[in-house]
């Protein structure tokens, strides 16, 4: 059976999810990172991905990147797969599957979500034990939104540029958000992202779905839940239909 489609749109942020099979390691040391982070680089510039942010984690990583065209993401995350899954086969002497599956990838709605998301990658390493502080972390976006590094890989998105008019105040802001504490919005987005499921407001979704003409809510997994017994018993107290269970659409 042909997988389905993914739903990417070309000019909007998505949010990119790869664990290692069984949750292996997928980086041994610094050296794959190094090569892992080169590859995403050049990928990138081949098939037009802004990449905005990203961590490279022991057993996952996680990008935000901007695609030029439907495809960018699909082409970026075949050519990361086939050159970065040889390399570290050979280097590692062995062989299969590397990645857990397919990628997972959640769109985004830039205002007001995307420097949450950029919170949430990179404070990953913080909230693993790797680093007490997110700067400490050499192999995130972190250090170069906080101009400690220019990393060349990174794209800055706009909504980085709308924290300040110079370099020092947009560095001072961004900061800033990495002290202020975890809101119910953070979480919200948080989880909506290892789900792999937009993260963006009802109404972005809808105006979505009627320009697109397709699906971009996320959708329950699995049969709905049948009504139990009292259920049905009390929705047909009335009507004349006995026992008979009728279900109406909402």
């Amino acid at each position: 059976m042909a997988r389905k489609p993914r739903n990417v749109i070309a000019g909007y942020p998505f949010h990119l999810l790869v664990r290692g099979n069984n949750r292996q390691l997928i980086f041994a040391d610094d050296e794959d990172r190094r090569r892992f982070r080169g590859i995403v680089q050049d990928a990138s510039l081949s098939h037009g991905v802004a990449v905005h942010a990203y961590v490279l984690m022991g057993d996952h990583f996680q990008i935000l990147a901007t695609p030029e065209q439907p495809d960018g993401l699909a082409l970026l995350m075949q050519a990361i797969g086939r050159q970065y899954v040889r390399g570290f086969n050979r280097r590692h002497d062995r062989t299969g599957t590397l990645w857990d599956g397919r990628f997972r990838a959640s769109l985004i709605q830039a205002s007001p979500y995307l420097l949450s998301c950029q919170r949430y990658l990179e404070t990953g390493p913080v909230r693993a034990g790797l680093v007490g502080r997110p700067e400490q972390f050499a192999w995130s976006s972190h250090r170069h939104h906080l101009g400690l590094v220019s990393d060349p890989l990174v794209s800055t998105h706009t909504q980085f540029w709308a924290l300040g008019n110079t370099p020092f105040e947009r560095e001072v802001a961004y900061r800033r958000l990495f002290e202020s504490p975890t809101t119910d919005s953070d979480t919200w987005v948080a989880a909506r992202m290892e789900r792999g499921h937009p993260v963006a407001d009802k109404e972005f979704l809808d105006q979505l779905e009627a320009r697109t003409g397709r699906a971009w809510h996320a959708r329950p997994v699995g049969r709905p839940p049948k009504p139990d017994a009292a259920g049905v018993r009390e929705s047909n107290a009335g009507t004349g239909m006995g026992g008979r269970s009728v279900i109406r659409p909402h």
